[in-house]
């Protein structure tokens, strides 16, 4: 059972410090905090404190006229959590701008790190996504979002990515990277490495690829590697390991790197028997 709303009525009221500005606060962290956005992943915030994966809930700021119809979403959060509610005037001043969802939650992510050991953790027959200098949100969110859909196991990030639990890579994923597991943070070359050595066939995807997508061989456990927009995956990659491309008319340079993704993820998933 949620805790009974608390109504806000000073912008500037301590209570609710830890959602200030959070356009402007966002990109240079929060001590293992994060903003979770919209009512979707609200509900997976939820679902996931209540599954035990390490991500829970500070607190919750809605728009008083989001209260009716959110007790479901609500009653998922211990009541030690927090629910706070203001009117459209003061919650934009807090936010910093004009925030027609209203619906907010402060979110922790897990004290060890998202995605410690996680290579440990994998299942024998696996499938996963390993991104090099993935700096896009919109991007991040959306191969988050194609992985669920489709899947996959896990999300490895290289050093150079963007962290996935920005507001709006969690809001464009649909709540996905707070369900699909990740790690983030080692170098592009150490990432491949330790996937090489677990087991992974590594398959870098480029414009230039060797084979196409469709080509790749069935194996216990896969890597597809996706590289930044516009430069694609560093040579140093592509010559290390095995490389597939997605064919296209000719004439275009390349696919948006999220909708790559998608469409190699799918080949691979249904291949795997992933998907019907």
């Amino acid at each position: 059972m949620a805790a009974q709303p608390v109504r806000i009525d000073d912008p500037g009221d301590p209570r609710i410090a830890g959602f200030v500005s959070i356009r402007e606060r966002d990109l240079t962290g929060r001590d293992g905090l994060f903003i979770a956005e919209g009512t979707v992943v609200l509900r997976m915030l939820g679902q996931a404190q209540a599954r035990g994966n390490g991500f829970s809930a500070e607190a919750i700021l809605l728009l008083e006229n989001r209260l009716a119809g959110m007790g479901e979403v609500l009653d998922a959060f211990p009541p030690s959590v927090p629910v706070y509610v203001a009117a459209q005037a003061v919650f934009d001043a807090i936010a910093g701008f004009n925030m027609h969802r209203g619906v907010l939650a402060l979110g922790r992510r897990p004290v060890a790190g998202v995605g410690a050991s996680l290579l440990e953790r994998l299942p024998e027959t696996s499938l996963v996504l390993a991104g090099c200098g993935l700096s896009n949100h919109d991007n991040a969110g959306s191969i988050f979002r194609n992985a669920a859909a489709f899947g996959a196991d896990a999300v490895f990030l290289d050093e150079t990515s963007c962290d996935p639990l920005y507001r709006k890579a969690i809001r464009v994923s649909v709540g996905s990277v707070l369900t699909v597991p990740f790690a983030r943070g080692r170098t592009a070359e150490a990432m491949l490495r330790d996937l090489a050595a677990a087991g992974f066939e590594i398959w870098g995807l480029s414009p230039r690829g060797a084979v196409p997508v469709a080509a790749i061989p069935a194996a216990r456990r896969i890597a597809l590697v996706l590289g930044t927009e516009g430069e694609g995956l560093p040579e140093t990659i592509l010559t290390s390991f095995r490389t597939a491309r997605i064919p296209q008319r000719a004439g275009l340079d390349s696919l948006n790197v999220a909708t790559a993704s998608g469409i190699a993820l799918y080949q691979i998933a249904l291949a795997m028997g992933r998907v019907a």
